[in-house]
This record gives structure tokens, C-alpha cells and sequence, in this order.
């Protein structure tokens, strides 16, 4: 039996204790920096399996390092346990909170952190069989959903020594981000601070800290006019005054600025400070910044792509059931049908040329799809990207969820707690496992993945985009 076999072998064998796993942290779902349950739940079955466990990693009680085995090549597997608040979901087809307001994994991350597990765990035990030296290292990621756990855990150098990651993410398609990025993002909340007044009586002895906030976003809005179109600024008042009679003394607004490049990130970023002054300045009040966390783009690596696909092809897709195909395309009916049709359109749109409708699928994608030669963005971003600015990076999707589902939604929630999401797991696992495997054995594989990452980088060496003193914190 070969490596890849005895990998496979031990996942299958194991199908329902992973999936017992990724249901039980479902079932207890912790938003970021909180996911004690979860992360001691993952650990737990490292150490059992002999890896040696650290916690602490980049400050956050919730991040971890584990490893095993002994020398090089390091390879590691990234994983993610965070959920979401307000996501609260049975594993129905229709909407049914189980903790009214509570959170929920509306990210698929509790299928993120048990896949890698499994891959992690299966590599194990094929190299223990085949003799195969080297060092596997899973990374307990927390707070991805705040674009956190990475970049604090970056910043720290825990990724520095590694030979190449991999990594993976609930989707719809089962396929490779081989030629695509996401944005780099900064999060950062200005607080503004004025003077109280009565708001009738004595409005010119105060100085309102809410339309300090509400100036610097008018001038943010404005701005926009004038950035490329591909960046992106969303915000929220989180503090605006307690009631109208009262000039309010504190307001404080929350931005997150999206771009390409992290260059362009740090331009924009800049001129919304100049907005910040400039509001204080017009409303006679004063603000200061707090730098939350910021990323990288991501950089995708072609060669660990084509290994990635490669044994997913190998592996020959997911099969669904009947019933699997029952619950989601009741769950697919409680989304708008035109929601559903951009999402069939995005998914060709994303895949190779000639790719039909017929071969994503049109509730469940069993097919492994080859994606795009053209190279494309997701605006959204990830903390990914700051560890494939380190190490030479793979990343792959898995079919968790019905076609439509619109990101962070409860019918993502629910299909994370269902079969269909833990069957995307063991497909998952089983290709990160292969590709894992191939690294530790392929020197000339891994030396073309360094070659790559070293002309995409030019050389340069990572810089956190976190200012000196930044600490990760709760909620954003």
C-alpha cells in the first residue's frame, strides 16, 4: 500500500470521528479569540497523536502550534475554528435559531479546522508507515473572521521555517485558487472626542465627537471618486451619541479599506487619515486612531495548485446522496433565484473555458472544476495572504453548501452541521493530505514552488502591516 493509500484509508476509516469533531464545535460555536472549546477540542487530538501542542502563538490565548515528526522539509496545514455572530442555525432547510441571536459557523470554519486535522493526522500515519522523514505542523488559527489570528501569528515569525502550507475553505466548487488573489485590508476604528452640551439650551458650549465621525466619512465618501475602482471602503458608527439632547462628547467609526496591494492599502489608508483631521479640525474636536489588524493579498502559487488538483482529480470528486441532494436543494429553494443564478454564473465565470453548467452541478458541485488561466480577484480578504507572503502556499475549495449561499448566511450554518458539509471536509482532507504527502517526498516539486514564490515576492521580505505595539482584541 502506498503513502497515498494509507492516507486515504485512514481517512475513511475515520469518516465519522472527524465528523463527530466538526459537528460537536458546530454544535458550540465561539466567535474569534474566543474559541476555547474549539481550539483545545483540535489540540486535544494532536497531542493524543503525539504532536507536541504550544498555545500563545502571536499573543491570542485561542492560537496554537503543533508539531510532529523530526527534520525537513516542514510542511504546514492551516486551520480555522471562528464563527460568526448573530448566525445561529439548526441543521435544517428552513430558518431555525437554536440560541436566538447567537453565533453561528456561517463560514464553514468548524469544517476548516477539523479538514485540516484530518489531513494533518493522515499524513502522520502514512509517513509513520512509509518511513517518510520530515516535520508536519498544524496552525490553530483563530479570529480569521476579524482578519487577526495570521497576522498576529505572522508578525511573530511562527510561519518563517516552513517549506510551504497548505490550506483549504468551504465553498461550492471543488477547485484550486491557482491563479486569483484576494484584497489586502486594513481595520482600524477613529475615535473622535468632543464636548457635552445641551443639545437646545447650550449647543455652541459643546463640540459634537459625532459629526467629527459623520464629516470624516462624508469627506472617506468623497474620496472614493478618486481610488482605483477595485478598492473597497465599507464602515459603521459603533458609538454615536446616547440621546439627541446631548451633544454627544465621544463617537468612534470603524473602517475596514480593501485593495490589491498592500502599497495600495497603505495609500488610501493615509488620505482617510488626512479625512479624520480634517473633520476634527471643521468640528473643533479631537480623535485618535486604533489600528485593529490588516493583511495581505494573497499569493497563489501554481505549482502547489497543480498538485492540488491534480489529487483531487486523482481522488475523482465528491459523491452526494439522494438525501444530500434532498436537504440542499430545499435549503437552495429559501434563496432568491436570482441570488442563485450569479453564483452559477460567478462559478463559470471563475472556471476554465468550456466549462458547462452541467459540470458544476446546479445544487450540489461533485466535479472537480479547473479553474480560470485568466487571473482574478475575490474582493474579500484573508489572512491567508500574509502567510503566502512568507512560505510558498496552496489553497483549495470543497463543495460544503448549496449553489447560492450567500457567504456568512444561516443556510451556510446549517449545511456546516449536515453531511453535505462533512463530506466536503473528508474530500478535503484527502486532498490536502496528497498534496502534503507529494511535498514531503517531491524535492524538485517543492524547489519549483520556492522558485516561484521568490519571482512573485522579487525577494522581499515580509513586513507585518501591524504597527509596532498592535495587540489582537476581542470582537474587532
Amino acid at each position: 500500500m502506498s503513502g497515498e493509500d494509507v492516507a486515504v484509508s485512514y481517512l475513511n476509516e475515520n469518516y465519522k470521528h472527524f465528523s463527530s469533531l466538526a459537528r460537536a464545535i458546530w454544535e458550540r460555536p465561539e466567535i474569534g479569540l474566543e474559541e476555547t472549546f474549539a481550539s483545545q477540542t483540535i489540540a486535544a487530538e494532536l497531542e493524543k497523536a503525539g504532536f507536541t501542542v504550544e498555545f500563545g502563538a502571536g499573543g491570542m490565548e485561542t492560537a496554537f502550534v503543533a508539531s510532529w515528526g523530526e527534520g525537513t522539509p516542514i510542511i504546514g496545514i492551516l486551520g480555522e475554528y471562528d464563527a460568526l455572530p448573530s448566525l445561529s442555525q439548526d441543521a435544517t432547510p428552513e430558518r431555525n435559531e437554536l440560541v436566538p441571536g447567537g453565533p453561528g459557523h456561517g463560514c464553514g470554519h468548524n469544517l476548516y479546522g477539523v479538514g485540516a486535522l484530518g489531513a494533518a493526522l493522515a499524513m502522520q500515519k502514512a509517513m509513520t508507515e512509509q518511513g517518510i522523514s520530515g516535520t508536519v505542523r498544524y496552525y490553530g488559527c483563530p479570529a480569521e473572521e476579524t482578519l487577526t489570528g495570521k497576522t498576529y501569528m505572522a508578525r511573530d515569525g511562527v510561519f518563517d521555517d516552513l517549506d510551504a502550507s497548505i490550506t483549504w475553505h468551504p465553498g461550492y466548487a471543488n477547485t484550486v485558487w491557482s491563479n486569483g488573489s484576494s484584497l489586502a485590508m486594513n481595520s482600524f476604528k477613529v475615535h473622535f472626542h468632543g464636548i457635552a452640551a445641551h443639545g437646545a439650551s447650550s449647543p455652541h458650549m459643546g463640540r459634537s465627537a459625532l459629526d467629527g465621525a459623520m464629516l470624516m466619512d462624508i469627506g472617506v465618501n468623497y474620496l472614493r471618486e478618486h481610488i482605483i475602482q477595485d478598492a473597497r471602503i465599507h464602515s459603521v458608527i459603533k458609538d454615536g451619541g446616547e440621546a439627541p439632547n446631548v451633544v454627544p462628547p465621544t463617537a468612534t467609526i470603524w473602517y475596514f479599506v480593501r485593495a490589491p496591494k498592500r502599497e495600495q492599502v497603505e495609500s488610501i489608508y493615509a488620505r482617510m487619515l488626512d479625512c479624520a483631521k480634517g473633520a476634527a479640525l471643521m468640528t473643533g474636536t479631537t480623535y485618535d486612531v486604533e489600528f485593529l489588524t490588516g493583511c495581505y493579498e494573497l499569493l497563489p502559487n501554481p505549482t502547489i495548485s497543480n498538485i492540488m488538483l491534480d489529487k483531487m482529480e486523482a481522488l475523482g470528486g465528491i459523491e452526494f446522496s439522494h438525501d444530500d441532494m434532498d436537504f440542499a436543494r430545499k435549503l437552495q429553494s429559501t434563496i432568491d433565484p436570482e441570488v442563485v443564478e450569479m453564483s452559477r454564473q460567478n462559478t463559470l465565470e471563475n472556471a476554465r473555458e468550456g466549462t458547462t453548467a452541467d459540470d458544476i452541478g446546479d445544487v450540489l458541485c461533485e466535479n472537480v472544476i479547473h479553474p480560470s488561466e485568466e487571473f482574478r480577484i475575490m474582493h474579500g480578504s484573508t489572512e491567508v495572504g500574509d502567510v503566502s507572503q512568507i512560505t510558498p502556499t496552496g489553497n483549495l475549495l470543497t463543495c460544503c453548501h448549496p449553489l447560492g449561499s450567500p457567504g456568512h448566511s444561516w443556510q451556510i450554518t446549517a449545511s456546516s452541521g449536515a453531511e453535505i458539509g462533512f463530506k466536503g471536509m473528508d474530500y478535503a482532507a484527502k486532498a490536502m493530505a496528497l498534496t502534503g504527502l507529494e511535498l514531503m517526498v517531491n524535492k524538485e516539486a517543492r524547489d519549483a514552488a520556492k522558485q516561484e514564490f521568490a519571482q512573485a515576492t522579487g525577494g522581499r521580505k515580509y513586513v507585518t502591516p501591524l504597527p509596532e505595539g498592535a495587540t489582537p482584541k476581542k470582537g474587532g
